[in-house]
């Protein structure tokens, strides 16, 4: 199924509470993913669900989030963490002979710290299956230690393209990458906001670096400018000088909310009022609250699906943790239940895992996985959100 086809899917399943029939979906033991239970409210139909049908076995196999907990840009991988640990939770409360833990390695973002901190994921031999790394820049630095490991991972968060290219056997990326989110931005700033010229601004991660160069190619000589900015860079008067000398119908940032926010505000400030759009690295409650009132009306993007989509998920975690989803916290719950379903399978070692994700089909909540020999998803949704009232919301789906 093409992407474009996908987005029209799930636009019409949105007017509809979402009620999708999966093509090859589901669960409980089998091997395909599919589930025996109903679909739970609002679940796409044949949803992988974490408890399976409570007769799984297992002892002494786990899982590893590793991703940031603390830092720069903490919110964006504590929102991937509670989503898995939902999963886990659940998965754990209906097999009482298959009892998972969840172990949690903080790399808090940062390429140079990661390579450490996987390096203790791999010496410990109950883990299995690794939910993260959630950024692109930290993704690069230990992929290669851990397809040597052959230690399988499924990122729901780092969508840089390069990191499939790398013929790591052992990467799994649980969304659309760059090269599909990208030409999607484009799309919603020519189409959508009408714009005919646009400051494209990035950050300096491998992240920022590639997505904006995918819709700078995208957006050809609608380009009007064009900036770097620096990781915890907070005073932006060079960036916004050149974006008041090319008088943007709109500006595209391409980077995370920590940089965001404080550009966002002194647009505002220096009487900037081209359209903002910015991607899932700031989409984010932090950077509403960073940004005040500069955030309303700006728009995010992102190659994941509304998590108040899902009553079911959307109500669990926000009994389990106090707050509502944020983004790719559905993506974390997913990419969970995969690996669950494995380690519910009865199978005892990563080799074994590695091949059961890499042969793995069924509809999850956020969209169908199964994956190419590259460890990219044949299917992969992007959206738009907006910025309203001090809070994030849906907009519309947008296409590739």
């Amino acid at each position: 199924m093409s992407g474009a086809r996908l987005v029209r899917l799930l636009a019409t399943a949105a007017a509809v509470s979402l009620a999708v029939a999966g093509c090859g979906g589901g669960g409980g033991d089998a091997p395909d993913g599919r589930d025996t239970g109903a679909a739970a409210p609002n679940v796409p139909a044949g949803a992988a669900d974490p408890r399976g049908d409570g007769k799984a076995q297992c002892s002494g196999v786990n899982l590893a989030y590793v991703g940031s907990i603390a830092g720069d840009n903490a919110a964006l991988g504590i929102a991937i963490l509670n989503g898995a640990k939902l999963a886990v939770k659940q998965h754990n409360d209906a097999n009482p002979n298959c009892q998972v833990t969840l172990k949690q390695f903080d790399s808090e973002g940062s390429p140079d710290k990661a390579p450490g901190v996987v390096t203790q994921v791999i010496n410990d031999p109950s883990v299995l299956g690794v939910i993260g790394l959630p950024f692109s820049g930290e993704s690069k630095a230990v992929g290669a230690t851990i397809n040597q490991a052959g230690l399988v991972a499924i990122t729901p968060s780092a969508t840089n393209p390069a990191l499939a290219r790398n013929g790591w056997r052992t990467f799994f990326r649980g969304l659309g990458n760059d090269a599909v989110q990208g030409p999607a931005v484009a799309r919603f700033l020519t189409e959508e906001l009408k714009a005919s010229k646009v400051c494209v601004l990035r950050d300096d991660s491998e992240y920022g670096i590639g997505l904006a160069e995918t819709v700078r190619g995208a957006l050809k000589d609608k380009v009007v400018c064009e900036d770097q900015v620096k990781t915890k860079q907070k005073e932006f008067s060079a960036t916004i000088g050149k974006v008041e000398q090319a008088r943007p119908d709109a500006i595209f940032y391409s980077g995370y909310y920590t940089e965001a926010a404080p550009l966002a505000q002194q647009l505002r400030d220096r009487g900037v009022d081209a359209k903002l759009v910015a991607p899932d690295g700031a989409k984010d409650d932090e950077f509403v609250k960073n940004a005040g009132d500069a955030a309303e009306g700006a728009y995010l993007t992102c190659p994941c699906v509304p998590a108040d989509a899902f009553t079911g998920f959307f109500d669990s975690y926000k009994k389990e943790f106090g707050v509502e989803p944020a983004t790719y916290s559905a993506e974390g719950y997913d990419a969970a239940t995969v690996l669950l379903k494995a380690l519910d399978k009865g199978l005892k070692d990563r080799a074994a895992v590695l091949e059961f994700v890499r042969g793995y089909e069924g509809q999850g909540l956020t969209k169908k996985f199964r994956w190419d020999a590259t460890g990219e998803l044949t299917e992969t949704p992007v959206w738009s959100y907006r910025v309203e009232n001090g809070k994030i919301v849906k907009h519309k789906p947008i296409g590739s």
